[in-house]
């Protein structure tokens, strides 16, 4: 009898020390899974606030006709981290994230008409200090000269509206807007052209769009905001610019 109540204490013992292992294993996998899960999360935050905000890259396949493309310093130069955006015409920061005057413009109707964001980027970047890139920009606009560009629109032929922002170097595009014009033939399309600028709007500009794309139609009532008004535009603004134009998409 001794023996027998041995033997079943002995089983009860080894199921209880069965049971609790079990039970333990299942515990710490499910809180591994729970930490992981945070980290995961906590990874793609990170990430999410390291992307440079509004970035643009050549557009793929889209659900949308509309296309937002456009020519910003930022983008098109290295600038360092603590660059002073007060100080240097063209940049702004919202949020403590640095714009250019155009992308910003550009990161507002994208938002208005949730279109395709296209940077015009140029394979060699502009000087980081705005004197520089101005004599750089003269000298291209006096020459004539296209540089050459390391963006390129995969499917132009899925987008019917293109916006085409700019700033106003030397009364005129820069000659980088000049070479992604000439790469396309859009005609059919609408062009909605934006503009920054120290004064002169959009100078001479709209004519040299529509020599470029005889066959589009290119809207003469673009959007345009001196620098030292970027700062003050909203989203309403844009919205209420877009409503006046009288165009769907």
């Amino acid at each position: 009898m001794n023996k027998l109540f041995a033997l079943i204490l002995a089983w009860a013992m080894l199921a209880a020390l069965v049971s609790c292992g079990t039970n333990t294993g299942n515990t710490s996998s499910t809180e591994t899974g729970s930490l992981n899960e945070t980290a995961f999360q906590e990874g793609q935050e990170d990430r999410n606030e390291a992307m440079p905000p509004n970035e643009a890259v050549s557009p793929v396949s889209s659900d949308t006709n509309v296309l937002i493309a456009y020519f910003s310093r930022v983008g098109n130069t290295d600038f360092p981290e603590d660059v002073d955006a007060v100080s240097s015409a063209s940049l702004l920061r919202k949020d403590g994230a640095l714009y250019g005057n155009t992308q910003y413009v550009a990161a507002l109707i994208q938002q208005a008409t949730g279109g395709d964001l296209f940077l015009i980027e140029t394979e060699e970047k502009y000087p980081a200090d705005y004197d520089e890139t101005d004599q750089l920009g003269g000298k291209e606009n006096r020459e004539r000269s296209r540089p050459a560009l390391a963006s390129h629109v995969d499917d132009i032929a899925d987008y019917d509206m293109i916006y085409l922002g700019y700033p106003n170097w030397y009364y005129d595009m820069p000659m980088a807007v000049y070479a992604f014009l000439e790469e396309y033939d859009l005609s059919g399309k609408t062009i909605i052209p934006f503009v920054t600028s120290g004064g002169g709007g959009f100078s001479k500009s709209i004519s040299e769009i529509q020599s470029l794309q005889p066959n589009a139609e290119v809207l003469t009532e673009g959007y345009k905001v001196t620098h030292s008004k970027v700062d003050d535009v909203t989203l309403e603004d844009i919205e209420q610019w877009l409503d006046s134009l009288e165009i769907s998409g």
